[in-house]
């Protein structure tokens, strides 16, 4: 089913778009909503009217998100990671990590709008991001994901404990060996 996006849909598209989707999607929700309308030809002669007015609307939403980008361009922000050998990661860093992040230094940002293209990160390093503010303003922001201080010690501390153990368990196993040579 095609629908004409009255309103910015993250992840689908911005106003004014034509996008296909799923009929119970556009039917049950994006219509109901308000944030679509059924692309039939009325709609999209409509459409082509009103372009000018939508696309003077989006320029002065841009203009006020412009400021906000201005402080955003160029933050880094470091996230911590448990990570292995290599540099690999046990888990991996996503949006809503960055976005958490993000909002400890002050920028309320939505998570879908931190665009990861390639997925989560699962390598420690620095990355490139970009964040969309609005439909004509993407700020980049840079990612530093870095180990946990105490990873290596937690790596460490499972092999020492074993270790430990396996020592106790052979001198408990030697002490009744002694004990009977003597008797």
């Amino acid at each position: 089913m095609k629908v004409i996006l009255t309103q910015e849909v993250l992840g689908l598209g911005d106003p004014g778009e034509v996008v296909q989707v799923k009929n119970g999607y556009g039917r049950n929700y994006l219509v109901p909503q308000g944030l679509a309308l059924m692309a039939t030809k009325k709609n999209i002669k409509t459409l082509e009217a009103e372009r000018q007015r939508i696309e003077a609307a989006q320029s002065r939403e841009a203009e006020k998100v412009k400021a906000e980008a201005a402080t955003l361009t160029g933050v880094k922000v470091r996230v911590e990671a448990r990570a292995g050998e290599g540099g690999k990661l046990y888990g991996s860093v996503t949006n809503m990590q960055i976005a958490e992040a993000l909002a400890a230094l002050g920028f309320e940002i939505d998570r879908r709008r931190i665009i990861m293209s390639e997925g989560p990160i699962k390598k420690l390093g620095t990355y490139s991001l970009p964040v969309k503010l609005h439909p004509k303003v993407v700020v980049e922001i840079e990612l530093e994901v870095y180990p946990e201080a105490n990873s290596e010690a937690q790596e460490a501390a499972p092999k020492a404990k074993a270790e430990e153990a396996a020592e106790e368990a052979e001198a408990v196993a030697e002490e009744p060996a002694e004990e009977q040579a003597k008797e």
